[in-house]
């Protein structure tokens, strides 16, 4: 697997994530804020494990200046077929440009990849953000309980 670091702001790069980064990926996935309520019991027990960023292209923005590297969100892209499968934020720093900045170097890895384009089958609070990142809406993935027990908006990227 090629190991890339890509510096995205002063304080922030995306980087391949590994291993190690396993634990704190499920972290932010289970304490989502956009996952409570009603929302919960789909991340309750999800994993995030080490054989999952090994299978799949998953990279992890970090915050350069805290002393560990602290990762602050997360995306995977699936290859086969083209989806964009996870994408987190920690809470207390969205707003700040770090989604986008995993999206624009998502789209990269897809380019680089050779996809013309990449779906996302959102949550349902996330679709506005896809929307603002250039994804358009193609549909509407069905509810599948009891794993899912909501629709979800079915967005996709074009990769120009």
């Amino acid at each position: 697997m090629k190991s890339s670091i890509t510096p995205v702001r002063r304080e922030v790069v995306i980087r391949r994530a590994v291993a190690r980064d396993a634990k704190r990926l499920t972290q932010l996935v289970r304490g989502s804020r956009a996952y409570e309520g009603h929302f919960a019991a789909m991340v309750a027990d999800y994993r995030v494990g080490s054989d999952y960023i090994e299978a799949h292209r998953v990279f992890a923005a970090v915050d350069t200046g805290a002393s560990v590297g602290r990762v602050l969100g997360f995306y995977s892209l699936v290859l086969m077929p083209p989806e964009l499968d996870l994408l987190f934020v920690e809470d207390r720093t969205q707003g700040r440009g770090i989604g986008r900045l995993l999206i624009d170097h998502m789209k990269s890895e897809a380019r680089a990849a050779g996809l013309d384009r990449v779906r996302v089958v959102s949550h349902p609070p996330a679709e506005g953000f896809y929307r603002s990142v250039g994804a358009l809406r193609t549909g509407t993935a069905r509810a599948n309980p009891p794993a899912v027990a909501w629709d979800r908006p079915e967005l996709e990227f074009l990769i120009p």
